[in-house]
């Protein structure tokens, strides 16, 4: 049921009226003794996630029990973090997930469903897992977040927030190898994918019962570049989640009519620390990049890449290789096998040999760099280069040099068209 929907491709809602539509929504919930709140973590920073949060916490008041940030796989939020994005709420209240300890399976997806959806890529049962917290007897449990274009599911949230943001270990690697295996580029920006068939299997089978409210924004820039929100759906069923990706596809997917040759990608150092995250800047073009082109990564925050230990010491192992690689080495190593979500994430991040991608990490030697498979250059020599005065989204010309300029790859996909219909 959708308890409340505005927008549209060219509306600009104010925070006056995400407001108004939460409220309007929670009434017709009706009384909430116990409420859990289920948002993004830092890495959705201008997703109007933090300002729906602050909002739910200020009508919930007491009955607000916790608040418990989809983290996934990636490290807790900072105290400054929450702070930032969640400043209305206590300390006391956050909940920081851990992906490999607090979570609970409530029942399994057959193998043959899956290799069903995957068509035959892979076969193994999927465990539904999510984190305890959310069995604890609660009348509301409200999962806010944004709907975009997503390398693993298609398109990001709903079901995704629940058991990949709050998932154990074994949901998240196996949902991540069955969208790497089962091809990137047949899955970004589309709506029903083998992922989310999967996790759309589990919700309607083994969360009938958990009283969840879903939260949907969809956000895009405006002709000055600055993101707006299109649209707000709040409900707790596939309508919901169906009309906001049909407006995210029509919002977040830029069609190019000539693939291109030469892509540059700022990642803001408060959003990106890693190449777990950074490598956005590949999924989200690497289907309007020409064979032979070059994608320039400026990521002057990046430091590490994975936030995982385990999955940082496996991608310096191995590096991004492309997808005969990291199928070979999941058979040789032992340990990539029992972390296939660090093998999709190597896949991810390769341009499987089509393209050059280099990266100016401001926190990783020449020597890490290229270690992992990608080609070097120092920050301070890529934000000279090619950092135009103007960040909006678009080709530019900087000394000599023409490019596509992209100043945050997380709130879109781009892709050459012919590509898209191809796949």
């Amino acid at each position: 049921m959708i308890h409340f929907e505005a927008g549209g491709p060219t509306a600009r809602l104010s925070l006056e009226d995400l407001k108004e539509g939460l409220y309007t929504a929670l009434e017709r919930w009706g009384r909430v003794r116990r409420a859990l709140i289920v948002p993004p973590d830092i890495t959705r920073l201008h997703s109007k996630a933090g300002e729906l949060t602050c909002m739910a916490y200020r009508y919930l008041g007491k009955a607000c029990k916790g608040v418990l940030p989809a983290l996934g796989t990636h490290a807790p939020m900072t105290s400054e973090e929450k702070a930032l994005m969640y400043p209305d709420i206590p300390p006391e209240l956050f909940i920081d997930h851990n992906w490999r300890t607090d979570i609970r399976t409530l029942g399994e997806v057959p193998a043959d469903y899956v290799e069903e959806v995957s068509e035959g890529k892979v076969r193994f049962p999927w465990p539904a897992q999510v984190n305890h917290h959310l069995l604890e007897g609660h009348d509301l449990i409200l999962s806010i977040g944004q709907v975009v274009p997503h390398e693993v599911i298609g398109l990001a949230n709903y079901t995704k927030n629940i058991f990949v943001g709050t998932g154990g270990a074994e949901g998240i690697n196996k949902s991540h190898y069955l969208g790497a295996v089962y091809g990137m580029e047949r899955i970004m920006g589309r709506i029903h994918t083998p992922v989310r068939k999967v996790l759309g299997y589990a919700a309607s089978r083994f969360c009938r019962d958990l009283p969840i409210l879903y939260v949907l924004t969809v956000l895009s820039p405006d002709e000055e570049g600055s993101l707006v929100v299109r649209g707000l759906f709040i409900g707790d069923d596939d309508a919901c989640f169906e009309k906001a990706a049909r407006l995210s596809q029509q919002v977040n997917l830029t069609y190019l009519d000539e693939s291109l040759e030469k892509v540059v990608v700022y990642l803001d150092p408060q959003e990106y620390r890693s190449t777990w995250l950074g490598n956005k800047a590949i999924y989200r073009t690497r289907m309007a990049i020409a064979d032979g082109g070059e994608l320039v990564i400026i990521a002057p925050g990046v430091k590490e890449f994975g936030e995982d230990p385990t999955i940082d010491r496996l991608v310096r192992r191995h590096g991004y290789r492309g997808t005969d690689y990291v199928l070979e080495a999941v058979q040789r190593d032992p340990e990539l096998q029992g972390n296939l979500g660090a093998a999709a994430h190597l896949i991810h991040g390769s341009s499987e040999g089509r393209f050059g991608i280099t990266y100016a990490a401001g926190g990783l030697s020449r020597e890490e760099v290229e270690g992992a498979g990608f080609s070097y250059m120092e920050v301070e020599e890529a934000l000279r280069r090619y950092l135009p005065e103007d960040l909006r989204t678009g080709w530019k010309e900087r000394h000599g040099e023409r490019y596509y300029f992209i100043p945050n790859p997380a709130v879109g996909l781009w892709t050459w068209r012919k590509r898209f219909e191809a796949e």
